[in-house]
């Protein structure tokens, strides 16, 4: 919205120029966000406390999380609104690929919203149920999925890209379509579950969406994608400007969901914003990257899968408690610990994936 009247008031005054360079507009995304977040934040706290809105904890959770009863919860709809208006104002709005991640956050904060409304209205910890919130999850991830694969413009743009080699570039052909929807579907769930302790889910999430703004930067740019032999996605480097949106999005909630949180993200934050960066991921031809760099989502969700089928089939647990956090919490980490080190592994992991842009 923006960029087309900077771009009319640059004929008059050649100092709105500035707004055409993505690198700019990306920096004004991230403090618009960051912005809103900060100053709307208090309001909306104050009015889901107010209509006690608060986390339902499960009665089989760590004993240190039933002080968090009633903490307000659906705060990621603070994240939402944050990114949504950044990016209005400074994407450019022709550009499809915009859109179709709008589109997949929104729908897939709506998935969240209603998990978090049935927990508040029913008392409950267990919301939607898990049959339910795949299928939508399903629906949604696969209607993105198609929608990518039917306006690619080039090849590459459906191809997989191995990191660490040149030449290793696989056509998938309608497989892209299963590879977006399990990337989409995948990421959204494992940032759900890693978001268990207050600011573990976001600012790993902060780091990977800076991570994949600069991919998508360097995507979007033939001759940056030629030098560093990634595939050149034309239309892929606006992708950059709604990066930063959820990067100031993400730092403004956490100036408020750090420990001891006064807000908790939900469902409606986590889900959208591990959609968010599934189909970003996708978009740039970096899903492998992504998994390396958000390893932490990676291992929170596999750990889960994997107590849950040893138990089914030996009776027995891997762990004291998955996902994998609460069991280092059952160990005797305190909660801050817990979260600052896996802090500090993300950005180890995010340094790696970033490393494959130039070791090939």
């Amino acid at each position: 919205m923006m960029l087309w009247f900077t771009e009319y008031l640059a004929d008059y005054v050649s100092g709105f120029g500035v707004f055409q360079y993505l690198t700019f507009r990306t920096v004004v995304s991230t403090m618009t966000a960051l912005l809103i977040s900060l100053l709307v934040g208090p309001t909306m706290i104050r009015k889901l406390s107010h209509h006690q809105i608060g986390q339902v904890v499960r009665d089989v959770g760590p004993e240190t999380h039933l002080e968090k009863a009633g903490t307000p919860t659906m705060g990621g709809a603070l994240i939402l609104v944050s990114i949504v208006a950044a990016t209005l104002l400074w994407c450019d709005l022709a550009n499809r690929y915009v859109w179709i991640v709008l589109g997949v956050l929104v729908c897939f904060g709506g998935i969240g919203w209603l998990d978090d409304y049935l927990k508040i209205t029913e008392k409950s910890s267990r919301g939607l149920s898990p049959g339910r919130k795949y299928l939508w999850q399903s629906v949604f991830g696969f209607i993105a999925a198609v929608v990518l694969y039917t306006t690619a413009e080039t090849p590459a743009e459906t191809a997989l890209i191995v990191p660490f080699f040149k030449e290793a570039v696989i056509p998938l052909g309608l497989g892209f379509v299963v590879l977006t929807y399990l990337m989409i579907v995948f990421m959204s769930n494992a940032v759900n579950l890693t978001d268990g302790l207050d600011g573990l889910a976001t600012l790993p999430t902060v780091m990977v969406a800076s991570a994949l703004g600069l991919v998508a930067y360097l995507a979007g740019n033939s001759l940056f994608a030629d030098y560093l032999q990634i595939p050149y996605i034309p239309g892929a480097g606006e992708l950059a400007v709604l990066c930063g949106a959820l990067i100031g999005a993400g730092l403004g909630f956490l100036w408020f969901n750090t420990y001891p949180a006064q807000v908790i993200m939900g469902d409606l934050g986590a889900l959208a914003l591990g959609a968010m960066l599934g189909v970003v991921a996708v978009v740039v031809r970096h899903e492998i990257v992504l998994l390396i760099m958000g390893g932490l989502f990676v291992v929170e969700a596999v750990s889960v899968i994997v107590q849950v089928i040893s138990f089914r089939l030996t009776g027995k647990r891997i762990f004291r408690m998955a996902p994998i956090h609460h069991h280092f919490e059952l160990l005797g980490w305190p909660e801050p610990r817990v979260t600052v080190r896996m802090w500090i592994i993300t950005l180890v992991l995010v340094l790696i994936g970033l490393s494959t842009l130039k070791l090939r």
